[in-house]
């Protein structure tokens, strides 16, 4: 697929106005208040992975409505001072898989929390275990339509708390050295990391690769690829929907969160990306921290010839030596023997 969106230049200056609703700052307050009214953790349990040189939990917290929500916390074997740590979510349509799949940030030395997604995990990967027990409201199948008439109702409100308590979980964990967290993700995952960034105010770092949900309105006109196009089918159905969706979205746009966000940040795009269009990367990253008075650390890294897979491994190694700029992780063991 050839470039479709902006040119470079104009993503470079691509500032656009975003359509907030006026109570979104209490929106959000509202539910995040809400589901901090119990503890966040549930149960660690040990559990064995075949790995030496990782030990690994299975993590149970809270997260939207008390809800139990699923995670793996790994960190290097051997290490016993508190960690930086690494919150990662997933992208759209996967779960949390198995505790062996993602292993980068632990063998860099940091400690690392893999959130479930809930009502996800079927369509790629290797599976989640956190249902949604609220998904009843209108919408379409898939969850970027489920409750798209409400925001209330909405996936998404779900899914972008539940990112928010699992901050609050991995600081509740042992060996885990609090003030130095950091919020990772690609597509999907890169939207909630960005949602996040926007509602914790003293996350440490964040970084996001081809985020999903930035500049949702026109991503809509751009694009047809899931999840996108999930929400465009469902109002090729339902006609008269269109401003309800719109008003439901605007509570969930990342442009907004980005401008709420005060954290470190390193930005990812592939500039022919059709499931993400890059122009709403470029604008979370454009106005990221407009609204907090200070001057975050920021950096953003185009691939003029890739899509939704970014800049693929060559943006995880750039990764790696910015948060290690940013985090310092700690110490990794020594193999045994």
């Amino acid at each position: 697929m050839p470039a479709f969106d902006l040119p470079m230049r104009e993503l470079e200056r691509h500032r656009p106005e975003v359509q907030e609703p006026p109570d979104f700052d209490g929106f959000w307050r509202d539910t995040l208040k809400e589901a901090a009214q119990t503890d966040v953790l549930v149960s660690v349990r040990p559990v064995e992975s075949g790995l030496r040189l990782t030990q690994t939990w299975d993590v149970t917290f809270r997260g939207f409505a008390g809800d139990p929500v699923r995670a793996w916390y790994s960190r290097p074997a051997g290490v016993g001072e508190p960690l930086p740590a690494v919150v990662e979510y997933a992208g759209y349509g996967r779960g949390r898989g198995l505790p062996h799949e993602r292993l980068t940030w632990v063998n860099a030395g940091y400690a690392h929390l893999l959130m479930d997604n809930r009502g996800q995990g079927d369509q790629y990967g290797n599976g989640g275990a956190t249902p949604d027990p609220h998904a009843f409201a209108p919408g379409g199948p898939g969850p970027a339509a489920r409750g798209l008439l409400d925001p209330r109702d909405y996936h998404y409100r779900r899914l972008i708390t539940d990112a928010v308590r699992a901050v609050a979980a991995v600081r509740a964990l042992p060996g885990v050295d609090a003030s130095r967290v950091a919020a990772v993700g690609n597509s999907q995952g890169g939207g909630l990391a960005l949602a996040v960034a926007g509602l914790v105010p003293d996350l440490a770092a964040v970084l996001v690769t081809a985020p999903f949900l930035c500049g949702i309105r026109r991503a809509l006109d751009l694009t047809d690829a899931s999840p996108y196009g999930e929400i465009s089918a469902y109002l090729s159905v339902h006609r008269g929907a269109q401003e309800a969706a719109y008003r439901t979205l605007a509570y969930m746009e990342g442009v907004s969160f980005a401008r709420r966000a005060a954290a470190p940040a390193h930005f990812g795009v592939g500039l022919r990306d059709t499931v993400c269009p890059p122009s709403g990367a470029y604008a979370a990253f454009n106005r990221y921290g407009e609204l907090t008075g200070v001057d975050p650390r920021k950096e953003i890294h185009a691939y003029p010839y890739n899509g939704h897979e970014g800049g693929d491994a060559v943006q995880v190694r750039r990764q790696l030596d910015w948060l290690g700029e940013v985090l310092e992780p700690g110490p990794v063991s020594s193999p045994p023997g």
